[in-house]
């Protein structure tokens, strides 16, 4: 593998993910939206990382598209927002892997098949915790409610002042 385009809206972490990749010796594009990443594509990359959040726009909708334009790239979706529901539907779709953020470069290399290209890269295969499950799950609902700690409590059948507290207590990698 030695190209890979990084679809993601979130700039800043596009563009840490992007330096550690050059620096593995990869050439790297990226793209913050679905109509840049087709555009990317003039030139088809070995692989691809798909945020399944594009700006409210699902990445599972971009996903058959780019693998007709590309149809040997080995596309990895990475998303703050797992769920086993978008991971299933994913690899339906033609992903060959889906990450959870936060996931880091040997994960994503490893999850791209690059392991088996360099076999000393150590892979991380331990499964994310409950407690970051329930945390990301509380993340989503709220983001679904703008942000709205009252009306993601509502929508959880949940006390506010709980959920505030269940918020606060961040899992740090698991």
């Amino acid at each position: 593998m030695n190209s890979i385009l990084i679809i993601d809206d979130d700039s800043a972490f596009a563009a840490v993910l992007a330096r550690s990749l050059a620096r593995r010796g990869l050439t790297v594009a990226q793209a913050a939206s679905a109509t840049a990443a087709l555009q990317a594509l003039q030139s088809p990359p070995d692989g691809i990382i798909l945020d399944l959040n594009l700006a409210g726009d699902s990445g599972l909708l971009l996903l058959p598209q780019l693998l007709a334009a590309a149809p040997a790239a080995r596309v990895l979706v990475l998303t703050g927002y797992a769920s086993i529901a978008t991971a299933v539907e994913a690899v339906k779709l033609g992903a060959v892997n889906y990450l959870a953020k936060p996931a880091t470069v040997d994960d994503i290399l490893a999850a791209l098949g690059q392991l088996a290209a360099n076999p000393a890269l150590p892979v991380a295969s331990q499964p994310m915790s409950l407690k970051r499950m329930s945390w990301e799950h509380l993340q989503r609902v709220l983001a679904e409610h703008d942000g709205n700690v009252s009306a993601t409590a509502r929508a959880l059948g949940m006390h506010r002042r709980s959920l505030q507290r269940m918020l606060a207590k961040r899992p740090v990698r698991e």
